[in-house]
């Protein structure tokens, strides 16, 4: 009996030497410090919203228990029309914040993660000590609380949006296309998408925007798609937007009310440019502003309605970009294939090459200055 405890004794002092060795050696061992994300601070609000009231005096008695077949509103109110913020802050953290604004049918998970499975901007850009913003804007997503009512639609359009997102036609690939083959990317690609709960209210969403920036301070606006033309308006609103990169915006370019371009029709559409004054204007003038489009835009008109629409608004951006420069602006528009990036689809951030596009927009950021 004796001798088994002390076996087992040494055994045990023998495992807790082996054990510190071990861990002296994980402990020496160099770590890859790009792959570790340490965060300081992190968490949720609502920002921007109103409040809806009923008629009448709230009766806890008579109003208190919930039936829904027989649920009296009087003196009640709702909470809505907010957009919901998730937030980030790493530490020893850069100055200026990325506020990243989804586009149309989306929500933030388009910034959080790839459909296949990779890491998102959110953690590319914390590693790169950036404070992270992740929104969804007014009646979509985590901020679907309407004050409006909204009749939604089971529509059955994933091949329509395939061809929209330019990944390919019907459910074929465009070849070379950057995207994930994988049919279960495509399978989490689809289930991202999420409706609107209320009518789109595009002031709503502005003013939401800015608020957000008048409660967390200077930064930088990330835009895509649809909240592309929403962010010029955004950066009309508040000074606190001190800079704006807009992945392939789509609608709601703004030009001086004597300047505004002709209308550009497109297969399914037409794309109209929004006239404001000149004073207006001249606030995006004052800071920097990039734009990026990827590949499978046409530079003539074509059939295909899904890349159609893409030269139109390539064609109102570079009117939009040459307006803003000859006022005194400072805006880069970027066309992938040109730099020689090529196969990206209408969601670079979420593509196969997402890092090398994160890598451009944070070469971007290092040319204009914003890594402090």
């Amino acid at each position: 009996m004796i001798k088994l405890k002390y076996t087992l004794v040494l055994g045990s002092i023998l495992l807790f030497i082996g054990c510190n060795e071990q861990n002296k050696q994980i402990a020496d061992t160099p770590v890859e410090t790009n792959d570790i994300i340490s965060i300081q601070k992190q968490g949720t609000f609502a920002v921007g919203g109103s409040v809806k009231k009923s008629h009448g005096t709230f009766d806890p008695i008579a109003h208190g228990a919930f039936n829904p077949s027989n649920q009296s509103t009087e003196g009640q109110t709702l909470h809505g029309d907010h957009a919901s913020v998730f937030y980030q802050i790493p530490t020893e953290s850069r100055k200026l914040p990325l506020v990243f604004w989804h586009g149309y049918g989306q929500s933030m998970r388009t910034w959080q993660s790839t459909p296949d499975g990779r890491e998102g901007f959110q953690n590319i850009f914390l590693k790169k000590r950036y404070p992270v913003y992740l929104l969804d804007q007014p009646r979509r997503g985590l901020a679907g609380q309407s004050l409006e009512p909204k009749t939604l639609e089971a529509k059955t359009e994933d091949q329509l949006w395939f061809g929209i997102f330019r990944m390919g036609e019907g459910k074929r690939f465009y070849p070379n296309v950057q995207f994930s083959k994988d049919p279960e990317a495509l399978n989490q690609f689809f289930r991202r998408s999420t409706p609107d709960t209320g009518p789109l209210n595009i002031n709503l969403n502005i003013e939401a925007v800015s608020q957000l920036f008048g409660k967390i301070g200077d930064g930088i606006l990330v835009t895509h798609s649809h909240s592309g033309g929403q962010g010029w308006s955004a950066a009309l609103k508040t000074d606190r937007i001190k800079a704006i990169v807009a992945y392939e915006p789509g609608s709601n370019f703004v030009f001086p009310e004597d300047n505004i371009p002709e209308p550009i029709s497109y297969v399914g559409g037409t794309l109209r440019a929004k006239g404001i004054s000149l004073e207006e204007f001249q606030k995006l003038t004052k800071i920097p502003i990039v734009i990026y489009y990827g590949d499978y835009i046409p530079e003539i008109e074509v059939k295909n309605p899904g890349q159609d629409q893409w030269r139109a608004a390539l064609s109102m951006a570079r009117k939009w970009t040459k307006t803003v420069n000859d006022a005194g602006g400072d805006v880069t528009l970027v066309v992938l294939p040109e730099i020689g990036i090529k196969g990206n689809t209408h969601f670079p951030m979420s593509d196969l090459n997402n890092q090398e596009i994160a890598d451009v927009m944070y070469n971007w950021l290092e040319e204009k200055k914003l890594k402090k």
